[in-house]
This record gives C-alpha cells, sequence and structure tokens, in this order.
C-alpha cells in the first residue's frame, strides 16, 4: 500500500499541488485497482468524510490527465481507474462478474501491438481488452440448465 508521504512528490512532479481530496484519491486509486467511481468515492470518504462526489470527480480528471491514473474503457461498463501508468499492460474482463485483472503485453515492448497501416499516426500504446469468463465463473453452474 502506498502512503501518503509517497504520494506528495508524485503529485508535485506531475505538475499538481498537493491536496487533501487529491491525496485520498490518489491513494483510493492505488488501494483499489481497477475501482469505479463508486467505489473510489466510497475509499476516499473513509479518509476525507466531507469530500463531493464533484471533487471526486474533478480530482479524477486532474489525475488522468497529468498521468497519474489511467481510465480504462471497457467497452459497456463504467469507467474505472487504475495506477498503473507506467508501461503499455492489457486486461482481462470477466464477462459475468467484470472483474478485471492486468497482463502484460503478449508481444514485445510497448505498444507491442502495431497496425497495419498507422495512417500516418505514431503508436505510442496499444490497449487490449481479452474478455471471457473468470475462473469462478466459469466453474460456477448455469442457471438457465441447473
Amino acid at each position: 500500500m502506498v502512503t501518503e508521504p509517497e504520494l506528495h512528490p508524485l503529485l508535485r512532479a506531475a505538475g499538481l499541488r498537493v491536496t487533501r481530496p487529491r491525496v485520498a484519491v490518489l491513494q483510493a486509486v492505488h488501494a483499489a485497482p481497477h475501482a469505479d467511481t463508486t467505489e473510489l468515492l466510497h475509499r476516499t470518504r473513509q479518509t476525507l468524510p466531507e469530500v463531493s462526489q464533484q471533487a471526486v470527480y474533478d480530482v479524477l480528471a486532474a489525475l488522468t490527465d497529468a498521468g497519474l491514473v489511467r481510465r480504462l474503457h471497457a467497452g459497456g461498463s463504467v469507467a474505472r481507474y487504475e495506477a498503473r501508468v507506467d508501461d503499455n499492460h492489457h486486461h482481462l474482463l470477466c464477462r459475468s462478474c467484470g472483474t478485471i485483472v492486468d497482463v502484460d503485453c503478449a508481444v514485445g515492448p510497448a505498444p507491442c501491438l502495431a497496425p497495419d497501416d498507422a495512417h500516418g499516426f505514431t503508436v505510442e500504446q496499444a490497449e487490449v481488452v481479452y474478455r471471457g469468463l473468470c475462473a469462478s465463473c466459469s466453474s460456477a453452474p448455469d442457471p438457465v440448465t441447473t
């Protein structure tokens, strides 16, 4: 678990002032990888009870813009956030329970995948979401057949 004093230099290095809401939200993201905003609001309020929902949204936007957190767009589900931003990795997503797990690049260094025709873009990152069933959901009896 990352401690509050460890977060101060990260915020400063990203050009952000160290504020109680920023520290609390960043600490929540580190503590709960792949959490959605509802979970992050709950965790932030454990440390900072008076924080508003809008303040958490604003802090998440600032942290994302500063590159301290990554917003995950796993199509069809709510946005989730993670603090693992120092590499190009991918995700496994359980289509039943919504569990998300990090997986390292399958092929070589970042971006690890390249389009056949980049149309003039310089590709820096590739995002892959593998969808399927986690071990728990795979072994659960199918309610339709039971």
